[in-house]
């Protein structure tokens, strides 16, 4: 028993104070953009970047890129599922797996950073309007880099077996 629970600490000690890093970063940040902004309202102090990037307070209640808007609850339960399995699964990943570790860890991040507003606002804070692209947020960029890094991550070893 105490040396499962030695796993455990070990495991959630890497992913834990990035995650939660993360989440605080991100709900700082939607904080600031909610206290400053309206809704709908943009800010771009060097108006010269602003076809290419600006600040707007903007309200998802569906998915990535404002796909399935509405559907608030079904995410929330989604995103406590997520954070569930990776909590019950991260124990087992092997301690020199650090490309599996940290995507995992960032995907918790932004699953629990959008989980957050979607209980206590009924809706996701997006802010970061980059040219076309939708409106999105540190916890969106989370999930993102989470994607790449697992991928990079599973291209490096997918070398690193083949020189073997």
């Amino acid at each position: 028993m105490e040396e499962s629970l030695k796993k455990y600490l070990k495991a959630y000690s890497f992913s834990l104070p990035i995650s939660i890093s993360l989440v605080v970063l991100d709900q700082w940040t939607k904080s600031l953009v909610r206290t400053n902004l309206s809704f709908n309202e943009i800010w771009m102090p060097l108006t010269w970047l602003a076809p290419y990037i600006r600040i707007v307070n903007w309200h998802n209640t569906g998915a990535a890129f404002g796909i399935f808007q509405g559907m608030n609850g079904f995410f929330m339960i989604l995103a406590f599922f997520i954070i569930i399995m990776i909590l019950i699964y991260f124990p087992m990943i092997p301690a020199d797996d650090l490309y599996f570790r940290l995507a995992l860890s960032l995907q918790m991040s932004g699953a629990a950073g959008n989980l957050i507003d979607r209980l206590y606002r009924g809706h996701v804070t997006d802010f970061i309007s980059v040219g076309k692209f939708p409106v999105f947020n540190i916890a969106d960029s989370c999930i993102t880099m989470g994607v790449v890094v697992l991928l990079v991550g599973m291209w490096i070893e997918e070398r690193k077996s083949q020189d073997e």
